[in-house]
C-alpha cells in the first residue's frame, strides 16, 4: 500500500521534463504561427500552432487543471507579440487550454481510441478558444453580428488542421518520451486485490 501511495503522489507532481516539454512547445507554436502561419492563408483561415502545441502539451503530460490553466495564460501571453487585438488572448487560450485539461479526463479504453478522442478534443477546444475570441472582438470593436458568420468556417477550419496535428503527433512523440499511453484499465477481480494486499 505504501508503494501505491508514493507512485500517486509522483504522478502528481511535474517532472522537470514535463517543463521543458510545455516551454519547448510553447517556443515552437510561436515559431510555426510566425513564419508557417503567414504562409498558409486559405481564405483568411490559418492554423493557430501555439494553440495546437498547448493542445499537444496538455495530452502528453496530462496535468492537473491548475497547470492547464497556467499553461492558457502562458499562451495569452505569447500572442501578444503577434497582430491583433490585444489582451482578448488570455481570455481565449485561458478558455481553450481549461477545456482541454478538463475533456483529456475522458476516459479511453485503448491507444487507438485515446489518439482520436485527442484528436477530437482538441478541435473541441480550439473551436472554445477561437469562439470565444471571436465573440469578445466583435463585442469590442462593436461590429455587426452578422460579420461573425464570416468568422465561423475560420474557427471551424483551424480547429480541424489543430486536431490532425495533435492526433498525427501524439503516439510518436508518446514513443520517443517513452511514456505509456493512458487508457482505462480493467477493474481486478475481488479476490485477487485482496491476495495483493
Amino acid at each position: 500500500m505504501e508503494k501505491r501511495e508514493l507512485k500517486e503522489e509522483k504522478k502528481k507532481g511535474l517532472s522537470l521534463q514535463d517543463l521543458l516539454l510545455t516551454a519547448v512547445f510553447l517556443a515552437a507554436g510561436a515559431v510555426l504561427k510566425f513564419f508557417v502561419g503567414n504562409i498558409i492563408n486559405f481564405g483568411g483561415m490559418k492554423p493557430n500552432f501555439i494553440i495546437a502545441m498547448y493542445c499537444l502539451v496538455i495530452a502528453l503530460i496530462r496535468p492537473n487543471v491548475v497547470y492547464c490553466i497556467i499553461i492558457g495564460i502562458l499562451a495569452g501571453g505569447i500572442c501578444q507579440f503577434f497582430p491583433g487585438t490585444p489582451y482578448l488572448n488570455f481570455a481565449s487560450e485561458f478558455a481553450g487550454a481549461l477545456a482541454m485539461g478538463l475533456l483529456i479526463l475522458i476516459p479511453a479504453k485503448t491507444p487507438v481510441v485515446r489518439t482520436i478522442l485527442n484528436a477530437v478534443v482538441t478541435f473541441v477546444s480550439t473551436v472554445i478558444s477561437g469562439g470565444l475570441y471571436t465573440v469578445l472582438l466583435f463585442v469590442f470593436i462593436k461590429a455587426q453580428p452578422e460579420a461573425m458568420v464570416g468568422y465561423v468556417p475560420i474557427v471551424l477550419g483551424t480547429a480541424t488542421l489543430n486536431a490532425i496535428i495533435v492526433g498525427a503527433l501524439y503516439v510518436p512523440l508518446m514513443k520517443v518520451l517513452k511514456k505509456e499511453i493512458p487508457v482505462t484499465k480493467k477493474a481486478e477481480p475481488v479476490e485477487e486485490a485482496e491476495e495483493s494486499k
